[in-house]
C-alpha cells in the first residue's frame, strides 16, 4: 500500500500511509481509537475506497486480487433458525462456491465439526467467532483480515482463538492482519507490529525488534564502549548483552547498578547514566503513541 489518504469530509482517516506485510506474518494493528485500523482494513479489502494512494495485493494491482482476501471486520450475519453447515452453504451460494467439501473443511479447521443440526441462535460467543472465521476461510484464502476477533471472549475462548489462528498460519502460510484491544494477546501471536495513530504509521517493527526494545536491560553510557565490553565480559563474566549504538551497552544478564559502575570506573572508563529498562507492549504503546492512548476503532 502507497500513500493511501482517505477522508471522511474533513477528518483525515488515512494520513498518506505506507504500509508492507510480507507473505506468512502474522500482522498486528495497534492504535488507539479512531486512528485509522478499521478503515485500512477496509479499504485492502475493497469495503472503502481511498482518495488517494494505491493498494497492491499479491504483486498484482488488479481489484480481482482481492477474491484471494477472506475477512472479518463486521460481524457477518447469520441466520439463527440455521446449523453451522446450513449457514456456510446459504453463503457458498451466495459466493459461487460450487465445492460443497469446502463447508467441512472449514468447520473441521475451526473446531464446529460436532455442532450437528444445532441452531446459530443457541451458538455461545465463542462459537458464533469460530464460524465468523470458518465462513473468511472457507474459500482457502491467502490473507486473513481480521478486526477485533476475539472481543467478548472470556480467557480460555481468547486462547482458543489464537491457537486457531496460530495453527492457521503455521500449516496453510496464511498471512493474517489482526487489530486487538487485548494488547498481551498480540504480543504473544504477531510476527510483526504495526503502530497506528491519527491516520498514520507512526512505527512498524518485527517480533525481535519489539522484544529486543521491550526486554529488561541495564542500559549504560560510557565514553569507550569497547573497553566496557572488555571489562563487562572479563570481570563481571556477563555474555548477554549488546552494543547499540556508539556509547551505549544493553546488560540483559543480572547485574547491580552500583557494581557495574563501581568496575568500570575503576578500569578508567567513564561512565554516564545507567538506568534500568523494560517495558510490556501496552507500556511500549503508550511510549509511542502517548500517555493518554485508547484502544479500539
Amino acid at each position: 500500500a502507497g500513500s493511501l489518504t482517505k477522508c471522511y469530509g474533513k477528518q483525515k482517516a488515512l494520513d498518506a500511509v505506507d504500509l508492507t506485510v510480507s507473505r506468512g506474518e502474522i500482522c498486528g494493528l495497534i492504535g488507539r481509537n479512531g486512528a485509522g485500523k478499521t478503515t485500512l482494513m477496509k479499504v485492502f479489502t475493497g469495503l472503502t475506497c481511498v482518495d488517494e494512494g494505491t493498494v497492491e495485493l499479491f504483486g498484482e494491482d488488479d481489484v480481482r486480487e482481492r477474491t484471494r482476501i477472506g475477512c472479518i471486520i463486521d460481524s457477518p450475519a447469520f441466520f439463527g433458525n440455521l446449523s453451522a453447515y446450513d449457514n456456510l452453504k446459504y453463503y457458498c451460494i451466495v459466493k459461487g462456491i460450487t465445492d460443497m467439501t469446502k463447508i467441512g473443511k472449514a468447520l473441521e479447521r475451526v473446531g464446529l465439526t460436532d455442532t450437528g443440526k444445532k441452531k446459530y441462535r443457541n451458538f455461545s460467543l465463542g462459537m458464533k467467532q469460530r464460524l465468523g472465521i470458518a465462513l473468511a476461510i472457507m474459500d482457502e484464502p491467502e490473507l486473513l483480515i481480521l478486526d477485533e476477533p476475539i472481543n467478548g471472549l472470556d480467557p480460555i475462548g481468547i486462547a482458543d482463538m489464537r491457537e486457531l489462528f496460530r495453527s492457521l498460519n503455521e500449516e496453510t502460510g496464511i498471512t493474517i492482519m489482526i487489530s486487538s484491544h487485548i494488547l498481551p494477546e498480540l504480543d504473544s501471536l504477531a510476527t510483526r507490529f504495526i503502530f497506528i495513530d491519527k491516520g498514520r504509521i507512526v512505527k512498524s517493527l518485527s517480533k525481535e525488534e519489539l522484544d529486543d526494545e521491550c526486554r529488561r536491560s541495564l542500559n549504560v553510557t560510557c565514553d569507550d564502549v569497547s573497553s566496557a565490553a572488555t571489562v563487562i565480559e572479563g570481570s563481571l563474566r556477563i555474555k548477554d548483552y549488546k552494543i547499540t549504538d556508539n556509547n551505549t551497552i544493553k546488560i540483559y544478564d543480572p547485574v547491580q547498578e552500583e557494581e557495574l559502575r563501581d568496575v568500570l570506573q575503576k578500569a578508567g572508563v567513564q561512565t554516564g547514566r545507567i538506568e534500568s529498562k523494560g517495558v510490556s507492549l501496552e507500556d511500549y504503546f503508550r511510549m509511542i503513541i502517548g500517555d493518554n492512548a485508547g484502544y479500539g476503532r
